[in-house]
C-alpha cells in the first residue's frame, strides 16, 4: 500500500512539474489582430492543455526581442522573417521554429483616388517609410520592373506616422503599411486607400511573423508543445471566426474591442499559418538570396542553420 501511495504521489508530482513549465514569450508589437492564435490558444485553454505557462510579453522595444532570445534572456520572440535573415547574417544564435502570419502583409499604400494608378507613377513622388535599409530595398525591388530606381522618387522618413502622412499630403504613396491595418484605418477616417503588395511586385514571398528560439534550445520539447498549442488555435479561428473574435478580445476588452481591430481581424484569418510549424526551405532559401542580394544580410547559410520544424 506505501508503494502505490509512493506511486500516486509521484505521478501527481509529475504532472504537477508538467502543468508548470514556463515559456517567456516576447511579442514583436502590443498586442493586436496579429497575435490571434497566441491570444486564442491562451484564452482557449490550448497552452494550458499541453501543459505549459506561457507569458505574452509585449516589448518597451520592438527591436529588442529576438536579440534578448539570443542573450538567452527570454525562452521566445516572435519577429519577422526578412528581420531573421538579417540577424542570422549577424551570426546571432536564433532558430525558426514556427509562424504565425504566413503571407507578407508589408505594402506600399496610396490613396484609392489619388494620381498613383501604377508604381511607374512614382517617379517624381515622394514615399513615406519608418524602417530604413529594409523598406528602401523593398522599394528599389518594387520599382525594378517598372523602369525607375530609388533616385527617381524621394525617400522621407515620416517616424511610423504612414497613413497620417499620407492622408495630410505630405507624401504621396507609404512603404511598410500594414495591408490588414492602415487600409482600414484610413476607410474609418474617410480616406480610402489602395495597396500595392509587395509580393506582387518584384519581392519573394515571406512569412511577416515567425517565432524564434536560441540555437541551444532546439531539442526543448516545451517548444513543439507551443506549435501545437498555436495548430489548435488556428484550426478554432478558421472554423469559428466569430466565437475566436470574442475570444480574442476577451484578453483584454477595453483596449482590444475597437472598430479598427474588428476590421484587422477579418483581414487577417487567412494569412495565419494553418501548420506553424512547417518549414518550406525552399522558400526560405529565396528570401534569403534576396536580403542578401540587396546588402541587407551578409550571407544566406544553410536553411537547417537556422530554421527547423520541432
Amino acid at each position: 500500500m506505501k508503494r502505490l501511495t509512493a506511486l500516486l504521489c509521484a505521478c501527481l508530482l509529475s504532472a504537477q512539474a508538467l502543468a508548470a513549465d514556463k515559456v517567456e514569450l516576447l511579442l514583436d508589437w502590443f498586442i493586436n489582430p496579429d497575435h490571434g492564435p497566441l491570444i486564442v490558444a491562451q484564452q482557449q485553454g490550448y497552452f494550458a492543455a499541453q501543459g505549459l505557462e506561457v507569458s505574452l510579453v509585449e516589448p518597451a522595444d520592438p527591436s529588442m526581442p529576438p536579440k534578448l532570445v539570443a542573450a538567452g534572456k527570454a525562452d521566445m520572440a516572435l519577429t519577422y522573417q526578412p528581420q531573421l535573415h538579417v540577424m542570422v547574417g549577424e551570426e546571432l544564435p536564433l532558430t525558426r521554429i514556427g509562424t504565425l502570419i504566413a503571407t507578407p502583409l508589408n505594402s506600399l499604400v496610396v490613396l484609392d483616388k489619388g494620381p498613383i494608378k501604377t508604381l511607374a507613377d512614382l517617379k517624381g513622388k515622394k514615399v513615406g517609410y519608418s524602417v530604413g535599409g529594409y523598406e528602401e530595398a523593398l522599394m528599389r525591388a518594387m520599382l525594378k520592373p517598372h523602369g525607375l530606381t530609388l533616385d527617381d522618387i524621394e525617400m522621407v522618413n515620416v517616424n511610423w506616422s504612414l497613413s497620417p502622412s499620407l492622408i495630410t499630403g505630405q507624401v504621396d504613396a507609404v512603404i511598410g503599411a500594414y495591408r490588414n491595418f492602415e487600409l482600414n484605418q484610413m476607410d474609418i477616417e474617410g480616406h480610402p486607400g489602395r495597396a500595392f503588395y509587395v509580393e506582387e511586385e518584384g519581392v519573394p514571398a515571406y512569412d511577416e511573423l515567425v517565432l524564434v528560439i536560441n540555437n541551444q534550445d532546439r531539442g526543448d520539447q516545451r517548444f513543439a508543445r507551443v506549435m501545437a498549442a498555436l495548430e489548435q488555435a488556428t484550426q478554432y479561428i478558421v472554423n469559428h471566426p466569430d466565437d475566436a473574435w470574442k475570444s480574442f478580445v476577451s484578453y483584454k476588452p477595453d483596449e482590444l474591442n475597437t472598430e479598427l481591430n474588428r476590421r484587422a481581424w477579418a483581414d487577417t484569418l487567412s494569412r495565419f499559418a494553418l501548420r506553424p510549424a512547417a518549414l518550406d526551405e525552399a522558400r526560405y532559401q529565396r528570401v534569403g538570396a534576396f536580403m542578401q542580394e540587396q546588402g541587407l544580410a551578409k550571407r544566406n547559410p544553410p536553411v537547417t542553420d537556422y530554421a527547423i520544424e520541432p
